[in-house]
């Protein structure tokens, strides 16, 4: 299997060891208190940016927009490398095996988009933190509806700043990685309380509807 980089049209450059954020004064340890509880023992805590990060992630994507659907295909492509089993969440093309052809695969460059589409409007939600939380929690309420299991969405995030160093070279700093991690860390406890919530929806009704008569349910029929 080829590298995602290559035939993409960007070029590889300079690229930083994987860089872990701690603590630190810039983005302290978030304590658990008044932390929002979902489903499966998922929690997002207090909006986890100060105004340096969002001032360097709102940077960072004014110099990457215009790469954007390029990096929404190597995202996807990276992510099958890296995760073969998250082709099965996707129907369109999961039975396509050679990355040269899924990279021109219509499907996945229209899902690649509309994965940059949600990153620009999180981005442009920095400062609107409720706007941001209700963007992504509906996310993972549609996620549980198309059956797209929240094990997956944390690699999405990983992926996305793999095939974004390259672009930035020098720029990017272990400071505009840390601030990505963390928006990338809430949004995807938020996608997860929002998938739970509606899991949790869903099996209500089901059990309700197997208990009224007439709702076409195993149950009715006996």
């Amino acid at each position: 299997m080829g590298c995602a980089l290559s035939g993409s049209g960007i070029t590889p450059g300079k690229t930083i060891l994987e860089f872990k954020p701690g603590p630190s004064a810039e983005n302290p340890r978030v304590p658990k208190a008044g932390a929002r509880h979902g489903g499966e023992g998922v929690e997002t805590g207090p909006f986890p940016l100060v105004d340096t990060q969002k001032a360097r992630i709102q940077e960072s994507w004014r110099i990457l927009h215009d790469n954007i659907a390029q990096v929404g295909i190597i995202v996807f492509i990276r992510l099958f490398e890296t995760h073969p089993e998250c082709k099965d969440a996707f129907f369109l093309f999961r039975d396509i095996d050679d990355l040269q052809q899924l990279k021109r695969n219509k499907e996945l460059q229209a899902h690649g988009l509309r994965v940059m589409s949600f990153i620009e409007k999180s981005v442009a939600r920095l400062d609107q933190e409720d706007k941001l939380e209700h963007l992504a929690f509906e996310l993972g309420r549609s996620h549980c509806r198309y059956n797209a299991p929240p094990k997956y969405y944390e690699y999405v995030g990983i992926q996305f700043i793999s095939a974004v160093r390259p672009i930035f070279k020098e720029r990017w700093t272990p400071e505009v990685e840390e601030a990505w991690q963390s928006l990338f860390k809430y949004l995807t406890a938020t996608m997860k309380r929002g998938y739970y919530k509606e899991k949790a929806k869903l099996g209500s009704n089901k059990s309700l509807a197997l208990r009224k008569p007439g709702t076409g349910s195993f149950l009715s029929s006996i």
